[in-house]
């Protein structure tokens, strides 16, 4: 009989033990669970705090829109000049320069871009260019093939989208500064380490050898197109997979329900359709719903062609110099033909919506005031005859 006690006890005991395990597995289950709902929301409301001081910025901005743009002209102008003082005095700090100027300008604009709905814009090749420019630069400035695949990006399709896409340097506007120098910039800093760097020049005569042709030392010309086509061209279609995979499936329906988004496609593809221009016609071949396919290829072909040329560019310094001197050009001349042409004409929009929205206001506040005047005089004669 107490051997039967000792045994229902024991038995009470384990049971007992079990549930309190059980119970304490719960509180914990039920602790992560609490913590990771409160920094869900945290998360949240960081992001809500972040969109909505964003939005409070873009439109104080535009509220004080031409004294930005004077004061954005003045620094552009002497930024410009000094930018050129640099690159004759201590080129060497060029990417420097690059660098501070990445860590300011690309946030503003993520700012700026989150209010006007084109922040799916920093998702373009340029900025996925830029951000492998700043990593060789800050922390593998000596690596000969990934300087290499960098230069291939920055005076291959980044430089050829200066002339392509007519980017128009304005001093007046910090959008079209940041989209030229997005661009321009990094070129100019991979010809300055190419062929201007102090190091560059050390590493091209190095002490106790023979003279060296070109930096980086290039023996076999197929090392060369592995370096500055196949291998960034391998990079861009990594890129491309990645900017298929968020804007077109795991963001498709944020997209779906607000046509106001902007991306690089809707915007080119809008621009062609109202101008039904060479690019609208050829990307409808094979129908309106293989125009984002078309898109891909034409933009596929572009890139492997201007990939293909920074080869040359690569072995002749003179060619180099005559290309940043193109890139340059063609940026102002698009400038210039910003400020004659289409400027005057957004003024003159911008001017006429404003005398409309006036006269609009105008006209609500004179049927108000006519209204009330006649409620007034209708009670005041209803007083009169029942007096």
């Amino acid at each position: 009989m107490s051997s039967n006690e000792d045994h229902v006890e024991y038995g009470n005991g384990d049971s007992d033990s079990f549930q309190k395990v059980k119970q304490r597995i719960k509180d914990r289950s039920k602790k992560v669970a609490e913590t990771k709902e409160r920094l869900s929301k945290q998360a949240e409301q960081t992001k809500e705090l972040l969109s909505k001081q964003a939005v409070k910025i873009a439109k104080q901005a535009e509220e004080h829109e031409r004294f930005i743009n004077k004061v954005t002209h003045l620094i552009g102008v002497l930024g410009f000049g000094a930018f050129c003082f640099l690159l004759g005095a201590r080129p060497q700090d060029v990417p420097y320069v690059y660098c501070l100027f990445y860590f300011i300008f690309v946030p503003l604009r993520w700012i700026y871009y989150r209010f006007k709905k084109w922040h799916y814009y920093l998702l373009d090749f340029c900025y996925y260019a830029n951000t492998i420019f700043l990593v060789m630069l800050l922390f593998y400035p000596k690596n000969e093939k990934l300087f290499m695949v960098c230069f291939s990006f920055a005076e291959g399709p980044l430089a050829w989208a200066l002339i392509v896409w007519r980017c128009s340097l304005v001093f007046s506007s910090v959008d079209k500064i940041v989209s030229v120098l997005i661009h321009l910039l990094p070129g100019l800093v991979f010809f300055t380490i190419r062929w201007w760097d102090p190091a560059t020049f050390a590493a091209m005569h190095p002490e106790g050898t023979a003279r060296r042709a070109s930096w980086p030392y290039v023996e076999d010309k197929s090392y060369l197109w592995t370096w500055l086509f196949l291998v960034p061209l391998v990079a861009y279609s990594l890129w491309q997979l990645l900017y298929l995979l968020i804007v077109n499936v795991l963001r498709r329906q944020r997209l779906l329900r607000d046509p106001e988004v902007m991306t690089s496609y809707r915007e080119l593809s809008k621009k062609a359709q109202k101008a039904d221009n060479i690019w609208w016609r050829l990307s409808g071949l094979l129908g309106d719903q293989n125009r984002l396919l078309m898109y891909i290829v034409f933009q596929a072909i572009f890139t492997v062609a201007t990939m293909a040329l920074t080869v040359p560019i690569f072995l002749s310094y003179r060619l180099h110099v005559v290309f940043q001197i193109l890139k340059v050009s063609a940026s102002i001349w698009n400038g210039g033909s910003f400020l004659l042409e289409v400027m005057p004409r957004q003024v003159i929009l911008k001017e006429k919506k404003k005398s409309e929205t006036k006269l609009g206001q105008t006209q609500e506040i004179e049927s108000t005031v006519v209204v009330g005047n006649g409620l007034e005089a209708s009670n005041h004669h209803s007083e009169t005859h029942q007096s």
